[in-house]
């Protein structure tokens, strides 16, 4: 019988350890894949406190990822201001000087005689200048407003960046809020079997509790004990994860400032589903993919409008032996080109701009139908988080107290260990659960902000 007892008591240790691992390697497997290369940081005398707001702020100022956007942003505006040169005089100046080692030399008639005469002088010296712009190019401006597209595109690709970036800088702060509860309650499970096997102990010296309570005392604490240390790997794992999502030094020390009870107001408000996609970053950068391509169209079209150009050239030209003389010449032109016949070829391009024109509408049709999926997804696991959440915090009542008498129980001998340990196993249970709810409420809502094109 006390071998059954005990056989039943490894049991319910065992899946009291199967229970938080489980939870730790839910947890781990959200922050791995980016800190598997991490180093170990080095201790500190100070950490740096962060609250989510400072976090952020980090993130959006020291993260490559956003850089890089900001680069690309000032980059295309480059390339618009580039673009407008093609509208100003393009003023060009040359010079040239020329030797002549050997004379050309021309035979002529002369009277029935030949005579060679040398051609040419031994310096020659030619300068110009030149300037030409368009008068008329419409194909030309229509470009300019291409160009002007180009910029809007980055620029709406750089808000996408920070909204995905804010969004992983949330979750990975939550996941450290997560990893820390789960250490919090691993921790109250260990000190609570430390002194009930305290206890144990005690009665068994005085002869009050059996060896195989005692045993049964001592192999709960010992299975306790590990999940401490997998708990607070997890939170190392998960704050790696939130320093390299911010873009610091990943042996810099910081201490997340909060909890996740801090969240459960949100989670308790009245919620309001959220489909708005009118800020959807995805949304905005096809259609502003289609003004691009409707850009594109006008311009090919404007191929066919004759251009106009104006030129103006100056020359001034030197040439002799031992005295250099001068000789000035200028031009001014202006030049008419009429498109007739190209072999078809601006037609067919225009065929295929309006191809992929009809292509990109459908594009964006499929993108929104999904998007409206995702946020009825999310909004379904807001609100099945709020349910459990409602249950959780119901259960760690009645769990907290099923325990609290049941300690005491144990402590006048009308309640075995194995009571108290499912006792124990039931409030913990609770406690990971309620606070799961939360972490996958913030999760989701953190998603959905993203999808809707929420900047904060």
């Amino acid at each position: 019988m006390h071998l059954i007892l005990y056989r039943n008591d490894i049991e319910k240790s065992t899946f009291m350890k199967r229970l938080v691992f489980r939870l730790l390697a839910i947890t781990t497997i959200i922050i791995a894949p980016l800190t598997l290369n991490a180093q170990d940081p080095s201790t500190s005398s100070t950490a740096l406190q962060l609250t989510l707001d400072q976090a952020l702020e980090i993130a959006l100022s020291e993260n490559n990822t956003i850089k890089i956007a900001d680069m690309t942003v000032e980059k295309t505006g480059y390339a618009r201001k580039g673009s407008y040169a093609a509208l100003y005089p393009n003023i060009s100046a040359n010079g040239s000087y020329q030797r002549t080692l050997k004379k050309q030399v021309m035979v002529m008639d002369m009277g029935g005689q030949p005579m060679e005469i040398k051609v040419g002088r031994d310096n020659n010296i030619t300068t110009s200048a030149s300037a030409s712009m368009p008068i008329v190019n419409a194909q030309l401006w229509e470009s300019l407003k291409l160009s002007g597209l180009d910029v809007e595109l980055a620029v709406e690709q750089a808000r996408s960046s920070k909204i995905a970036m804010v969004k992983q800088v949330k979750q990975a702060f939550y996941a450290v809020l997560l990893t820390e509860k789960s250490l919090d309650v691993v921790t109250n499970v260990y000190d609570n079997a430390q002194k009930n096997y305290e206890k144990t102990l005690q009665r068994f010296n005085v002869g009050k509790a059996s060896e195989v309570e005692r045993l049964r005392a001592q192999v709960t604490m010992m299975n306790a004990e590990p999940n401490v240390s997998s708990a607070e790997n997890a939170v190392l794992l998960a704050t790696w994860q939130l320093k390299a999502v911010m873009g610091i030094d990943l042996n810099t020390e910081v201490e997340v400032v909060g909890n996740l009870d801090d969240y459960t107001s949100q989670l308790l408000s009245p919620y309001i589903s959220e489909e708005d996609l009118s800020k959807n970053s995805s949304l905005l950068q096809l259609g502003i993919q289609g003004r691009m391509l409707e850009s594109t169209i006008r311009m090919q079209k404007k191929q066919y409008i004759p251009t106009l150009a104006a030129n103006i050239n100056y020359n001034y030209n030197a040439m002799g032996d031992d005295e250099l003389r001068w000789f000035p010449s200028s031009t001014a032109a202006v030049s008419l080109s009429i498109p007739i016949f190209d072999g078809l070829q601006k037609h067919y391009n225009i065929k295929q701009s309006k191809i992929n024109k009809n292509m990109l509408d459908l594009q964006r049709e499929d993108t929104e139908r999904n998007l409206r999926v995702a946020i009825r997804n999310y909004n379904d696991q807001m609100a099945l988080c709020i349910k459990n959440y409602q249950a959780a915090n119901a259960t760690v009542g009645i769990a907290q107290k099923s325990y609290d008498i049941s300690e005491k129980m144990y402590e006048v001998g009308k309640a075995t260990m194995v009571e108290l340990n499912d006792a124990q196993v039931s409030l913990m249970q609770a406690q990971l659960t309620q606070a799961q709810a939360v972490y996958n409420f913030m999760v989701a809502k953190a998603s959905l902000d993203e999808l809707i094109g929420k900047e904060e």
